[in-house]
């Protein structure tokens, strides 16, 4: 697809920003094709693992502006509607781990984008940048959910009020992201955590998702409720009986995903 570079492999599915002679900035169509990339990870079997990021010396530069739906004086509530909230609630929903491999600049809705996902790893010479305020906006593609829940409310507003660049390794030290490595072991290192998350019980990976994501606007019972039930769940998946006769007998488990 123009724009955007799907493949699938060993339970993985790359899905590559495609646009490097733009930072691999994003329009409205691009986002609608991600998200019917991520809405067919969540529904084929064969994906275990998502790995999202962008081609050449950029992850993501956020929005295009050239592109005319967000001229000065447009309706920018219809584009973030149309495009960028159903994009952000696919891989949100999504019942299966994705992790962000960001290259390069991740930079407003392409920080988001990468904060959205489960796990984020990132090149030494990354760098993360809430940058709509410097245009007069302010953060969307979740950002006001997600930032103070990953840098806590007063890194959260600095970032957003005052447009900051902060490397890789201060995300990492702030504990906002999962992994900071060399450039020349990006590759490496997101290949072996997809590897891992895809040899991983899927359904309890889903599990572990949905219920942190609910524990936002849940109480604890509910959270001991939720995690009850899940539970339940899980206690009849072919895993959990694969895991209990692999630990019973001290070997490695081969876990389906079932």
């Amino acid at each position: 697809m123009s724009g955007l570079l799907v493949s699938r492999e060993g339970g993985i599915m790359r899905i590559t920003l495609d646009r490097p002679e733009k930072l691999n900035a994003i329009d409205g169509e691009i986002a609608h094709k991600a998200r019917i990339a991520f809405e067919e990870a969540a529904i084929v079997h064969d994906v275990r693992v998502v790995v999202l990021t962008g081609s050449g010396r950029a992850f993501c530069a956020g929005q295009d502006l050239a592109d005319p739906a967000v001229a000065p004086g447009s309706d920018l509530g219809l584009t973030i509607e149309h495009f960028y909230n159903p994009l952000i609630r696919a891989m949100r929903a999504l019942p299966k781990p994705i992790v962000a491999r960001v290259n390069g600049v991740a930079a407003g809705a392409g920080a988001n984008l990468a904060f959205a996902a489960d796990m984020v790893v990132a090149a030494r010479s990354a760098s993360f940048i809430e940058s709509f305020s410097r245009i007069g906006l302010l953060p969307d593609s979740g950002g006001t959910w997600m930032l103070p829940r990953l840098f806590g409310h007063a890194r959260a507003i600095g970032l957003a009020m005052l447009g900051e660049r902060i490397s890789a390794e201060q995300a990492h030290a702030w504990g906002a992201i999962w992994q900071v490595v060399d450039d020349s072991d990006l590759d490496s290192a997101c290949d072996t955590l997809a590897e891992t998350l895809a040899q991983a019980p899927t359904r309890a990976l889903g599990a572990i998702k949905a219920a942190f994501e609910a524990t936002a606007t849940s109480s604890f019972d509910a959270a001991l409720d939720r995690e009850r039930e899940l539970q339940r769940l899980l206690g009849m998946t072919r895993d959990y009986r694969e895991g209990i006769e692999a630990f019973a007998v001290k070997r490695k488990p081969e876990f389906e995903g079932r």
